[in-house]
């Protein structure tokens, strides 16, 4: 309850011109309802909007008669909570957002259902030594009688439960219910996603590197200091295990964590981890989960019935009232950047809050971003602890590079490599398992005209067609869907070749050379319905297929331990992107989905082919060497002037028409060199483009960008919103929109 007359509100439109505080009136009706966090419906111009109340006030500046009033409430409890709302306004300065964008990532659409769920079980409405008396009466009634005794044996089932166990109809249980012989009494039932219980086995020893990891991170969550540890630890080295340890003292301080994985496939296999050491303390968020399911995961988290909070990137956002340990688990992941909204990075939003909370983050990767590991070197911010070896001192696999050049002078133009496929025939016939890796969906990514040379496009994006081989083209970004084509669309020749390699091609082969073999696929395809990734993976640890093919989502932290060959089919598919991070993106993804092989009590080999054997990540990559890597990478960043030797900031200005887009996106990059001539002190930068994207038009929108380099990110950051403020007044073009991230991830 409150006692102000105005409630301070963030309405839900994300634009920069309504990017501030309104105030509306609170009704009296509902003044005991009002509260900070919950969202409510108000007026807003000709309509009706949601806003997010975020305070109170006695005072206006404007008339007190023109201030509206909230029509209604939705939410019954707070959707954000005042240290959330210190973060969203955090995002807003730090990622040039608008607040509602900010709020909308913290107040994830899977908590917006009504409540929780809801059923009418049904008890005797008599004492339980009354039953024998009450049957006497229903002698000429068996079946009513049947029902009393499944009543009194199985209190509280459901009108078609206790019908089904009784073996009547329906009716006839109403007729109980109608002589109030039966109590009818609604509960709520919890949607549990992972019904997984406590497990009696006892942790395991931790080595000698583990322990020494556990006891310094342990020491800084026992001073109360707030700290950031990089557990930089080779594929297997046990880093799990420190996180569950770490955990554990907290849960023993009272307090709580939240640990997030890049990947929803990686979440079945840590869930099952946590929930048998923690049972039901544990909750899971992510995108997977149905609105209900979530619903019922962020009220145990907000109650504070669960103290651990496992999930995908937006788990860093959970209520969780005390929280001491933030754990980002494969930290270096692209994946834990938003794209779209608030392109926050979940990274620097768990530091943020741990910052709040005096809390300690830690951030484990084999691979770690190059930012992330500059910053642990000697005097950064950052404290680096080492796991140089795996458990048990298992030995890290061996790793075979193949050149796809020389396999096609030998005559072999097909997928595999011949040694791949001879060392495919000696697993299979060991009973022993195999995972294939290829970094694309479909069957094949390019069809093209053998005469002319005519690419079949999506209409709408700037995207080759991809085919699937249940014979239709699929744009991957729009989802555009088109027949099988025969005859080519620009010259009516009958010559439309399907090449590249995709998951679909690459099992489709495989079954062809190996058909008694059962194969199994792994991608955005086979894992968009709910549960799927659990089902995969499910069959596949039973040993119920051979061979796993998929894409990054099976490259990293998956343990199954019955791997023992990694096939990487084509090892150059990031490594020529247009992207200064190419390379350091080739070498995480070959060195995670190396690090599948040899996991359990067998060693484990690695294939890699590709066209480049000579390139520096994938030789460091085949070595396991990340030092030589980094080295190597930092010399040409440093050479470029990039990240982490400087800061960045894309600006993308999108719309229907090519010539506005070019028009505005000049005048815009003109407002950004006027912001910097204009602010006082800012240091050395460069303002770059504006040029067409890499992936130009997407969706019926062209795309251009502009891209900010410079020493200081915060003079970035002004330097763009002082550049948009100026844009904003210049232009006269309401048909294109403008996306600024910072510190972006993706270059595309």
């Amino acid at each position: 309850m409150n006692n102000q007359t105005y409630a301070e509100i963030v309405v839900d439109i994300p634009v920069q011109s309504v990017d501030r505080i309104f105030h509306y009136k609170v009704p009296e009706n509902l003044a005991e309802q009002v509260q900070f966090g919950i969202r409510v419906s108000v007026p807003f111009g000709r309509r009706t909007i949601i806003g997010y109340v975020v305070g109170f006030c006695d005072i206006v500046e404007i008339e007190p008669d023109k201030v509206k009033s909230i029509k209604s409430i939705l939410d019954d409890e707070p959707v954000f909570t005042s240290e959330l709302w210190s973060i969203a306004r955090w995002m807003k300065a730090y990622y040039l957002c608008t607040i509602a964008q900010a709020l909308k990532c913290i107040v994830s659409p899977g908590i917006k259902v009504r409540g929780p769920r809801e059923l009418t079980g049904l008890w005797p409405n008599f004492k339980k030594q009354e039953l024998e008396s009450i049957l006497k009466e229903f002698s000429g009634a068996p079946k009513q009688a049947q029902v009393l005794k499944a009543a009194v044996e199985k209190p509280g089932l459901t009108k078609n439960e206790l019908a089904g166990v009784s073996g009547v109809s329906a009716s006839t249980v109403n007729t109980l219910v109608e002589k109030k012989l039966l109590k009818p009494c609604t509960y709520a039932v919890r949607r549990n996603p992972y019904p997984i219980k406590q497990s009696e086995i006892s942790a395991p020893k931790l080595t000698p590197e583990q322990k020494k990891c556990t006891e310094a991170i342990i020491q800084a969550l026992n001073s109360g200091r707030q700290d950031v540890f990089v557990l930089h630890g080779v594929t297997g080295s046990g880093k799990t295990e420190i996180y569950l340890k770490t955990i554990e003292h907290v849960l023993s301080l009272g307090h709580g964590a939240i640990i997030t994985v890049p990947e929803i496939a990686l979440t079945s296999q840590m869930v099952k981890t946590f929930k048998e050491r923690f049972g039901e303390l544990v909750a899971v968020l992510h995108s997977g989960l149905s609105p209900g399911e979530r619903y019922d995961e962020w009220q145990r988290i907000s109650r504070g019935v669960s103290k651990i909070v496992l999930g995908a990137r937006s788990a860093v956002f959970a209520p969780l009232p005390t929280t001491k340990l933030i754990i980002i688990d494969e930290e270096h992941e692209t994946s834990y950047k938003q794209d779209d909204q608030a392109k926050y990075h979940a990274r620097e939003v768990a530091i943020t809050r741990a910052k709040l909370n005096r809390a300690v983050v830690v951030l484990g990767s084999a691979t770690l971003s190059l930012e992330t590991y500059c910053r642990a070197l000697e005097r950064g911010p950052y404290r680096l602890l080492l796991l140089e070896n795996r458990v048990d001192y298992k030995p890290m696999p061996g790793v075979e590079v193949v050149d796809m050049r020389a396999e096609l002078q030998r005559g072999n133009a097909g997928i595999f490599s011949n040694i791949l496929l001879q060392k495919i025939d000696e697993k299979i016939n060991r009973k022993e398992q195999v995972l294939l890796f290829i970094n694309r969906r479909g069957f094949a990514p390019i069809v093209i005209c053998r005469k002319c040379g005519f690419v079949l496009k999506c209409p709408h994006c700037d995207i080759s067609l991809t085919y699937h081989n249940d014979s239709r083209l699929r744009c991957h970004y729009c989802n555009y869907t088109i027949s099988k084509v025969d005859i080519c669309p620009g010259c009516g020749a009958e010559h439309i070749r399907y090449s590249g390699i995709g998951t679909q091609k690459v099992e489709e082969e495989i079954k062809r050379i190996f058909p008694s073999v059962r194969v199994l696929r792994m991608d955005a395809d086979t894992t968009s319905r709910k549960g799927a990734h659990e089902k995969i993976l499910k069959t596949f640890l039973k040993g119920e297929a051979n061979i796993l093919v998929g894409t990054q989502m099976i490259a990293k932290g998956l343990n199954l331990p019955r791997v023992t060959l990694v096939g990487v089919i084509n090892a150059d598919t990031t490594l020529h992107m247009p992207d200064f991070r190419a390379a350091e993106k080739t070498f995480q993804l070959l060195t995670q989905v190396a690090g599948r092989a040899g996991r359990g009590t067998l060693p484990g080999e690695v294939i890699v082919q590709t066209y480049d054997p000579d390139h520096y990540s994938i030789i460091t990559a085949r070595k396991h060497d990340y030092t030589s890597f980094f080295n190597k990478e930092m010399k040409v960043r440093r050479a470029l002037g990039y990240p982490p030797f400087s800061r960045l900031i894309r600006i993308v200005i999108y719309g229907k028409e090519e010539s506005s887009v070019c028009y505005n996106a000049h005048l815009l990059k003109e407002s950004l060199v006027t912001a910097g001539i204009n602010i006082a002190a800012v240091s050395e930068y460069d303002v770059l483009g504006p040029a067409p994207a890499p992936l130009h038009k997407i969706k019926q929108k062209y795309r251009w960008q502009i891209f900010l380099k410079g020493k200081s990110g915060l003079d970035l950051r002004k330097i763009t919103k002082t550049g948009l403020d100026i844009f904003n007044k210049r232009s006269q073009q309401r048909l294109v929109a403008v996306s600024v991230d910072v510190e972006p991830q993706n270059m595309m």
